[in-house]
This record gives structure tokens, sequence and C-alpha cells, in this order.
């Protein structure tokens, strides 16, 4: 919801310059619902729209024929998404959407959209977290995670995170669910699942939002260094964590006033991504950052990263103005753009089928 509330002033600030062409937008053209099964890969795009206005949406792509269909959740289940679509992660055959300002999380059938479970009763969520047959949920107003039975699609235990009033996203590494502590905050909290307690606490730089494991078991945090000490923002940093220990190998530290956002690591696990302004890539052993970017930006928002973990194809979001329809441009993995697609307001994040 913070993001929405930026991005409705930054609408003003940033003008629509040309986009970038990697063939016509392409049109809605195949049938709904689409056969089960039809097309095993396919790629959600959440778009979260604008705060208070309840325009989010859901966008599917089949890369292997191009074709788009826009507004999937409406048109399967006779009413709008919500308020401000936050993430989507799939488990166990259900695609879970978090909407954050609607304060709910839908559980839909990747293949025919419909909903078949609801999430309630947590303020503000943010990312959804699976470990077998348990969920946990984030909140950016809540001071702690929220444990959900996945059978039951009920809260049946929260995690307590005293001092730190905003949770983020997630990752799991053996009993550890390593949690990212955003706004106005500077820690990633370690929580043994097997006791549902915060162990320990890793210090970083101000305001620490996106994380991702890498193929050899290594935690990588995205600082934003804004907004989290008052009116000094502090430069944003990008750290190589050891799982398993919870201890920093590295930080890399921006420049400042630099704004990376959309970590996400490579299909094969050894390389990361991110933006910053340009879209940037680096190895996992990497000891310093890149020098060059390896997709320039052109007069574009580039908003929201995702990497497709089988084929390595990237997909950019593009908010354009944060009012009309984003755009996404997929490239493969070595750089060439591919497709262009005209989706929801602004979209932020990639779930793979």
């Amino acid at each position: 919801m913070k993001t929405a509330v930026r991005a409705l002033l930054c609408g003003a600030v940033f003008s629509v310059g040309g986009c970038m062409k990697y063939g016509p937008v392409p049109e809605e053209h195949f049938s709904y619902p689409m056969p089960p099964g039809e097309e095993p890969e396919g790629v959600f795009i959440v778009c979260e729209g604008n705060f208070m206005y309840g325009n989010a949406s859901l966008s599917f792509y089949l890369p292997s024929s191009g074709e788009l269909q826009n507004e999937v959740f409406a048109r399967a289940n006779g009413m709008k998404l919500g308020d401000v679509a936050q993430s989507m992660t799939i488990h166990d055959g259900t695609a879970y959407i978090v909407v954050n300002n609607s304060g709910i999380v839908f559980g839909i059938d990747p293949e025919t959209f419909r909903i078949e479970r609801v999430i309630r009763g947590i303020g503000s969520p943010r990312y959804i977290c699976f470990n077998d047959s348990v969920a946990y949920v984030t909140s950016l107003y809540e001071p702690r995670i929220a444990v959900v039975d996945v059978a039951t699609a009920a809260v049946a235990d929260y995690i307590e995170t005293p001092d730190h009033t905003s949770t983020e996203q997630m990752a799991i590494w053996g009993d550890t669910l390593y949690v990212s502590c955003w706004s106005y905050d500077d820690a990633v909290l370690m929580v043994d699942l097997t006791s549902g307690e915060v162990v320990g606490e890793i210090g970083v730089r101000s305001q620490p939002r996106q994380i991702a494991l890498d193929g050899d078991g290594r935690l990588w945090v995205l600082t934003d260094g804004g907004y989290g000490e008052g009116s000094s923002p502090k430069p944003p940093a990008l750290y190589r964590i050891d799982a398993a220990s919870g201890s920093i190998e590295r930080e890399f530290v921006f420049r400042m006033g630099d704004t990376p956002r959309g970590l996400a690591v490579g299909a094969g696990g050894d390389t990361v991504y991110f933006l910053n302004g340009d879209v940037w890539r680096m190895d996992t052993d990497a000891e310093e950052l890149p020098r060059e970017p390896f997709i320039p930006a052109s007069n574009t928002i580039y908003y929201a990263l995702g990497v497709d973990p089988r084929r390595g194809d990237i997909y950019v979001g593009d908010a354009i103005d944060y009012q009309q329809q984003g755009v996404v441009y997929r490239f493969s993995a070595d750089g060439r753009g591919l497709d262009t697609l005209r989706v929801g307001i602004i979209p932020t994040d990639f779930c793979f089928r």
C-alpha cells in the first residue's frame, strides 16, 4: 500500500515516453476459460492498481504462443480482485494472491482462475510463504506474522515480532524463516520454525525489502535506503548472506540517490538480477556491483522484475504514468527483446505456473 501511495505521487513527475517495441502489443485472443492442462507453463502478472481505487487486476500470459488475457480473476469470479494486489505465490496446486489494502488473500485454481479458498483477518497483508501445510503471511502494519492452516485457510497462530511493525518478503532455509522488515526498519529477522519464535536479527541498511535465495544457499537482501531515517535517507545496499548461519558475506553499497528494487535470482541459481533505472545482472560470486546495465531502460519506469525459473526469460513491468494500463516487456535470458504486453494498472509481480 505504501508503494501505491508513492506511485500516485510519482505519476505527476514522470512523463510518458516512447515505449520500447518488440512487436505489436497483442490483443487478448485466446478462449476463456482455458482447457485445463492445455498450456502448463504460463505467467501470471499481478497489477496492483491505484491505492483506494479498487482497480487491481490479474493478467495471464502464454510465452509459447504470445497470447495474453487480462482481468482473468474478474472474469472467472464475477468480482474485482480488490484494492492494491501485492504479490502471488503458487503452492500445492493453488495460486494465492495477496491483496494488501483489501486485507484478503485469495486462493485460486491456476488453470480456471476460480476462487477455491479465502484467507481473512490479517491487517494489510503483503507476502505469503509456505512450509508444507502451513503458510506465513507478513503485514505492513502489524508487529506479527500470521500463521495460517492451509487446509482450513484460517489463521491458527501468530509469530510475534516485537519492535518490528512492518514485515515484508520471506525465504525459508532449513528450519529458519528469514523475514525482511521494510517500512522504517533496518533488520532481517530469523524465525525458528520449530518454536515459532524470532531467534535472531541481521542488521542491514535502511529498509530491507526484497529477499531471495540463490542456488548455493545464500540469501540476498536488497534495501532501498530511504524513508527509514526520517528526512535523512541513506545509500541503498545489496547483501549476500550465508543462509545456514545468518552471517553477512558481502555488502554491496549503491550510490546515494540510487533506487534499486525488484530482486530476482536467475534460472540457474547463479545469477542475481535487480532494477536500478535499468536492468542489472551480476554473478552470485561477484565481489562488486556491475558497472554496465544488462538491459538499458529508455524513457520507461521499470517498476517490477521477474525471472522465469524454467526458461530464464526476464519480465519487466513498466508503470508508465501509474494511471493508465501498464506494459510488460519480456526478454530472453541473453537480453534480447521478445514481446511487449499491455496489462493492467501498475504491473507489480510475476508468478510462474
